[in-house]
């Protein structure tokens, strides 16, 4: 078994049944074939450790633009000139 880098992404309770039920519908309707609770847990668990950080690293990538965007146009958002009111 791979050893694990940092934490391990875990969904919440009612996320990863609802994910089990997703995954276990894409086999019934896309690959004619059942597929039971653990198989789709265990097919969850994995795209969770191999493929989540990727998608957990480039959403935390664009939260950090989004804020550097924010924190850049502060100038502008936020700026009042001081003393004007004799112009």
């Amino acid at each position: 078994m791979a050893k694990r880098n940092g934490v391990p992404i875990k969904l919440a309770t009612d996320a990863e049944e609802r994910a089990r039920a997703s995954i276990k519908r894409y086999f019934e309707e896309h690959m004619d074939d059942d597929v039971g609770d653990l198989k789709a847990k265990l097919l969850l668990d994995f795209f969770l450790e191999e493929i989540g950080p990727a998608v957990y690293n480039r959403a935390i990538s664009d939260a950090q633009a989004v804020m550097q965007d924010r924190v850049a146009d502060l100038d502008g958002t936020c700026y009042h000139t001081e003393f004007g009111y004799w112009r």
